[in-house]
């Protein structure tokens, strides 16, 4: 698969502290990428050096196989975590100001801006003070200002941050629509529930290196625990040849849940078999890793 950005071996230093540590990354083209990280992981720091804020102090990075050049910023959209717009200024005016920044012509930016004011209903926006809009709105505006250019790659730094569930489910129907379109897009965040929705590929990095990287899928692959959980009515006992009994409780109506892990090279048939034999079974399904979990796994292997 064509990558449209690649991080080379990139280094980066602080005084004393390192950043970034020989990381890696391959992000691959019209894919939502999950960058994840604790705070002071060397995430915004990464995020930097892509959008040439700063530079590695070793190691380089691609843009479409060309190594990183100012003029690839009119391909990028970003939307910083820290929201950057103008107070003082109007709402029209400043987008107007911002799309001719990214190469738009004022006509072209006008055509852009009305289907976005369309779209988000804002059309009463345009000559208000960014400063007289609720926290929300001010996220619109800066949404629409990353995209409206219309760049390759996109970069989202915890783009639901302040926004209420309406709002929240805008941005993410906007964001899928991004990708159908083919856009790339870089998306960094704290909310698992997000990267479990939106997400086909992450790397998470921690403590300035790179612990983890793949497809969504396989990650989760690579995280399987091989238990199952079963509901049912009846006993079972504490021992079997092919499966161990980690834990059970009871639930309603006299049922009980166990957590069952399953030994090696045993099928799954083989289990539901020997069950169906012993219980009358109302649920069975495998426990999948949430990301969730995996971030806490992952990030809890690294050494302090």
């Amino acid at each position: 698969m064509n990558n449209i950005l690649e991080v080379h071996n990139v280094v980066k230093r602080y005084a004393q502290h390192t950043a970034l540590n020989n990381v890696s990354i391959n992000v691959p083209k019209g894919l939502i990428f999950g960058l994840l990280g604790p705070n002071g992981a060397g995430k915004t720091s990464l995020i930097r050096i892509i959008n040439q804020i700063t530079g590695p102090d070793e190691g380089h990075i691609l843009f479409n196989g060309q190594k990183l050049q100012p003029e690839h910023i009119k391909e990028i959209g970003y939307l910083p975590e820290e929201r950057g717009l103008y107070k003082k200024m109007k709402v029209g005016e400043q987008l107007l100001y911002l799309a001719q920044l990214k190469g738009l012509s004022e006509k072209q930016a006008m055509e852009k801006l009305k289907e976005w004011f369309i779209k988000f209903d804002i059309k009463t926006w345009w000559t208000k003070n960014v400063e007289d809009l609720s926290k929300g709105m001010q996220q619109k505006i800066q949404f629409v200002a990353t995209v409206l250019h219309e760049p390759q790659l996109i970069i989202l730094d915890e783009p639901f941050s302040g926004f209420d569930p309406i709002n929240a489910n805008l941005i993410k129907d906007e964001i899928l629509e991004l990708k159908k379109k083919g856009t790339t897009i870089i998306f960094s965040t704290h909310r698992m529930e997000s990267v479990e929705e939106l997400c086909d590929h992450v790397a998470l990095i921690n403590k300035s290196h790179k612990v983890l990287d793949g497809p969504k899928k396989q990650i989760k692959e690579q995280f399987k625990t091989h238990t199952y959980s079963v509901e049912y009515l009846g006993d079972l006992s504490d021992e079997y040849a092919d499966f161990d009994i980690i834990k059970t409780e009871t639930v309603e109506d006299n049922y009980k849940k166990s957590t069952i892990k399953l030994k090696p090279e045993v099928p799954v048939n083989g289990l539901v078999r020997q069950l169906i034999d012993k219980v009358e079974i109302r649920t069975f399904g495998e426990n999948i890793p949430s990301m969730n979990d995996i971030f806490i796994a992952a990030v809890n292997e690294i050494p302090q």
